[in-house]
């Protein structure tokens, strides 16, 4: 009780000031650690070192931003839409916290024109925005409290720019943006089904595994093939933000494209004649082999007794 006075004459006294674009009563709480926001809207083209080398840029709050949100918009979506199934809700959240929203939402609050990030990085683009969101989200995480921080995302930023109702009936290819990327990568994308099953009601359900250059990237299940399809390549389009992953990707596709330049060793026409007397007379040696076996057998099976009587034997 005494925290939520103290806080709302914080608000009162700090209503004017401006934090980031955002007056104090907009953002519903006054900022205490500002060194963490800042830290969520310096890009890694644009990191900062500390004395003991520790690198400093907003991907470790990205990190955390990400959980924070799917556990959030998770909460929020779940009360939203009573007695609805767990792929509804799943979809539903998943078009929530999609690259593409999370990249208008930074828009719609000003964080695209606050994000450091060098001019010379080739990274400035369409991801940026909505990990710096994210970055956002875990830096008021830290500094407010899960509470707080569903409270910010709830009424100051679902509650203005998202319609759940109406962003629930979208329709999001997940499927075919993945291809549409690996296009755009001039990267080898496949979709394996690697398993169907029932369930407990004998209802059928696929599991489908999405591999980009024959490395495993995503998994999904769903009562459909089409369904599995859409789950796993979710799941991939996560995975591909992963830097280490898409280091593996690339460094296999550099070594299958390796082997597949190089040519195989010709050989000349007096190397195919020597190839084929050898073969010849590998085989003439395994025919004699063959052929002598059966002969020395018989001979040497031969005893005393096995010679034939003389006819003479019984005149004496």
């Amino acid at each position: 009780m005494i925290s939520k006075i103290i806080q709302s004459i914080k608000l009162y006294l700090h209503r004017k000031e401006k934090f980031y674009g955002l007056s104090i009563s907009e953002w519903g709480f006054v900022p205490g650690n500002k060194g963490l926001y800042t830290l969520a809207l310096l890009h890694k083209s644009a990191s900062r070192y500390t004395k003991s080398g520790t690198v400093l840029n907003y991907e470790r709050l990205e990190f955390l931003g990400d959980a924070i949100l799917d556990a959030i918009v998770g909460d929020i979506v779940y009360k939203h839409f009573e007695g609805k199934r767990e792929g509804f809700l799943t979809n539903t959240r998943s078009k929530i916290v999609q690259r593409e929203t999370l990249n208008k939402l930074a828009v719609e609050i000003g964080l695209d024109k606050l994000i450091k990030y060098s001019t010379r990085s080739s990274s400035h683009n369409s991801y940026m925005y909505g990990n710096a969101f994210e970055a956002f989200i875990g830096a008021i995480y830290l500094d407010q409290g899960y509470e707080r921080c569903k409270q910010f995302m709830e009424q100051r930023i679902i509650n203005r720019y998202i319609d759940l109702d109406k962003i629930s009936r979208k329709e999001v290819n997940f499927k075919s943006k993945l291809i549409e990327w690996s296009q755009k990568s001039k990267l080898e994308v496949s979709f394996e089904l690697i398993e169907q099953f029932l369930d407990q009601d004998s209802n059928p359900v696929f599991q489908t595994e999405v591999r980009i250059e024959g490395l495993p990237a995503g998994t999904g299940t769903g009562y459909s093939k089409k369904e599995s399809q859409q789950n796993a390549a979710q799941m991939a389009i996560k995975k591909v933000k992963d830097p280490t992953f898409m280091a593996t990707v690339n460094e296999t596709k550099m070594q299958q494209s390796a082997m597949a330049a190089e040519p195989e060793p010709e050989m000349d026409a007096d190397s195919d004649i020597e190839l084929l007397n050898d073969n010849i007379l590998e085989e003439n040696e395994f025919d004699n082999e063959i052929t002598a076996e059966p002969i020395v057998e018989s001979i040497q099976s031969k005893s005393p007794c096995d010679v034939p009587e003389s006819p003479d034997r019984d005149l004496h």
